[in-house]
């Protein structure tokens, strides 16, 4: 292993869609100088609604947080980048997978995974009741 890898690199995933990169700024931190957990959760909310977009054809909501996972912090300067891909579709409901990888500002090309998550995202109507998804 050269001086410029860590033992957390990792390739990226072939076998999801890149939905979302993002870089973190200062404004974005929590006391002790790391990304807060919340702003990381808002933007694989953001990026889990990718995928679901497509079925629903209309308003949907975030009906679950089946599971989160921060692995790792996330810095400011990092270069994430947002991959996401399907694990179920329902009668109104879209569930997803995230994975979150970083490119350290000062390790660019060399990839750990920070996060992971599975969401659940309903169709709704108008009134906010949940809908049929589209077949297609």
């Amino acid at each position: 292993m050269s001086d410029n890898t860590s033992p957390h690199d990792v390739n990226l995933p072939t076998d999801e869609e890149l939905v979302l990169k993002v870089i973190p700024m200062p404004a974005d931190c929590n006391a002790n100088g790391d990304i807060f957990g919340g702003w990381v959760m808002a933007q694989v909310d953001l990026a889990a609604s990718v995928i679901p977009a497509r079925y629903t054809q209309g308003r949907m909501a975030t009906v679950a947080v089946n599971q989160f996972v921060f692995k790792h912090p996330v810095r400011v300067g990092d270069i994430l980048s947002f991959f996401s891909k399907l694990v179920r579709i329902g009668r109104t409901s879209v569930t997803v997978k995230v994975e979150v990888y970083a490119e350290r500002f000062r390790n660019q090309g060399h990839y750990i995974k920070v996060t992971e998550a599975s969401l659940t995202y309903v169709a709704i109507d108008d009134e906010g009741r949940p809908r049929e998804i589209p077949k297609t």
